[in-house]
């Protein structure tokens, strides 16, 4: 996730109306703090894993024994968590998950390296084989990056659902990436949306309502084809971007909205993210480091 350059937020796109959230300007900050505590334990549908600690990055390999214990902190708040990758440790997220009686969205990470790639489907496949799968997700964002083209993906997405043909399979991407490629749209089982409105400069006080719109255009694309989204969030420090500004009030009241918002409406949402993950500062800048509900030592923040 990043800036989306191509889509910035505008009052003046057509048919935009004024957010249907929570009118925070009644409520106090402590009023503020407890009705986020609330809301966290009150539970979620889905959370994204962050399964890196302080001081660790991609491509180093995460022991079994990290994942559970990052995993029973957030147990008692969600049904589902999400996972990225199939390899160099992430295997054990889906299977930690199923062991503590969470559901699993599992992803294989693809990018420009073939041979990773080859790990990682070769990974998704067998960890849904042996059960810890319940919906599969073929790559993430990688349209948006750039680092396939459309028929490699596309031949990516039929290898699994073709030596899984009873699990659910789709691919995340940025909501809109969803409407621009409908070859990809029809080969997924299942819609995987990305919806961010931070990442394309919206302030706050509009951000509930650009996420519905977000998740209208995916919906409008997905032609029937149940939407899930995959990732949204707001980081709680940091630069901010445009006119979308990080700071811990904005994240709370983000949260809140989200969640209210996903219940009324029975939609699933995996929010971003479970940990704050310090290593997610380059293209995101340093704001990256500060997604999670919980802080980066397993303390919920607020």
């Amino acid at each position: 996730m990043s800036y989306r350059k191509d889509h910035q937020f505008s009052l003046s796109k057509a048919g935009y109306t004024e957010s249907l959230g929570i009118d925070f300007d009644k409520i106090s900050k402590d009023e503020l703090h407890q009705l986020w505590l609330e809301t966290v334990q009150n539970g979620m549908h889905g959370l994204c894993f962050s399964i890196y600690e302080d001081g660790q990055s991609p491509g180093e390999v995460i022991t079994k024994e990290q994942v559970r214990r990052r995993m029973q902190i957030i147990k008692p708040y969600t049904d589902w968590v999400r996972s990225f990758s199939c390899i160099e440790g992430n295997e054990h997220v889906p299977v930690v998950a199923k062991e503590l009686g969470i559901k699993t969205l599992v992803g294989a990470w693809l990018g420009s390296d073939m041979d990773l790639n080859k790990k990682e489907i070769d990974g998704l496949i067998k960890l849904a084989q042996d059960g810890y799968v319940d919906i599969a997700a073929v790559g993430n964002e990688v349209m948006y990056r750039g680092d396939l083209t459309e028929e490699q993906l596309l031949d990516y997405i039929h290898t699994v659902k073709e030596a899984l043909p009873n699990i659910t399979v789709g691919y995340v991407d940025a909501y809109y990436e969803f409407s621009h490629r409908p070859r990809i749209t029809e080969a997924c089982d299942v819609i995987l949306s990305n919806c961010y409105p931070y990442w394309e400069g919206c302030p706050i006080e509009y951000s509930l309502n650009h996420m519905q719109q977000m998740f209208g255009q995916a919906t409008d694309a997905a032609q029937g084809k149940k939407v899930i989204i995959t990732e949204t969030g707001w980081p709680s420090q940091g630069e901010g971007l445009k006119a979308a500004e990080p700071s811990a009030k904005n994240a709370m009241k983000y949260f809140i909205d989200t969640q209210a918002w996903s219940k009324k409406n029975n939609i699933d949402v995996f929010y971003f993210s479970s940990f704050d993950e310090s290593w997610k500062v380059g293209d995101e800048g340093d704001v990256g480091a500060y997604w999670g509900l919980w802080d980066k030592d397993g303390k919920l923040k607020f």
